[in-house]
Formats: C-alpha cells, sequence, structure tokens
C-alpha cells in the first residue's frame, strides 16, 4: 500500500478474475502467479504471450523472482510458526 495501492482493490485480489479493478497487465500478473504457485499448473503459449506484451524480460524475471519468494515464504514460514511480524496483518 505504500506504493498506492488501494484497500479495496488489495482486498478484491483473491476474487480478481470477478473483479473489474484489475487492468489487463495486473490480470496476466495475477494467473502468472496463480500457474506458478499451484501445483501441477502450467504457464501457457498464450499466457506468456500476454505477459511479454506488457512486462520486459527484466521485469519478467523480476516478477518470476518474486512469485517464487514469496511462494517460499509460505512454505518455509507456515511450518515453522514465522508470524507476520507486523509487516503485513490482514484480517
Amino acid at each position: 500500500m505504500q506504493a498506492g495501492a488501494d484497500e479495496d482493490k488489495i482486498g478484491e485480489v483473491p476474487t480478481w478474475r470477478k473483479s473489474c479493478r484489475f487492468s489487463e497487465m495486473e490480470r496476466a500478473a495475477l494467473e502468472y502467479a496463480e500457474r506458478m504457485t499451484i501445483t501441477g499448473e502450467k504457464v501457457t503459449d498464450g499466457l506468456w504471450a500476454r505477459l511479454r506484451s506488457h512486462f520486459s524480460e527484466a521485469q519478467m524475471v523480476e516478477l518470476t523472482a518474486a512469485v517464487a519468494l514469496e511462494n517460499f515464504r509460505s512454505k518455509f514460514n507456515v511450518p515453522l510458526g514465522v508470524e507476520a511480524q507486523g509487516f503485513c496483518i490482514l484480517g
């Protein structure tokens, strides 16, 4: 939210497919993040083409790294009971 994200929009991330608040670029990034996160999902050629129409190669590397890091954190922190430490309290 420090970068200017709207709290209401952030609240709609879980239902981004039904929301009209997300741009085509954001929708492509959210779909990519889902496909990276859900075991067995693949990044299709069509999704890759949509991503490449919005993001440079460097941006794609950065986006992929950010999603992979969050996936790592979720797999690492949860079983060890690592809490949000006040940085991101959702409720």
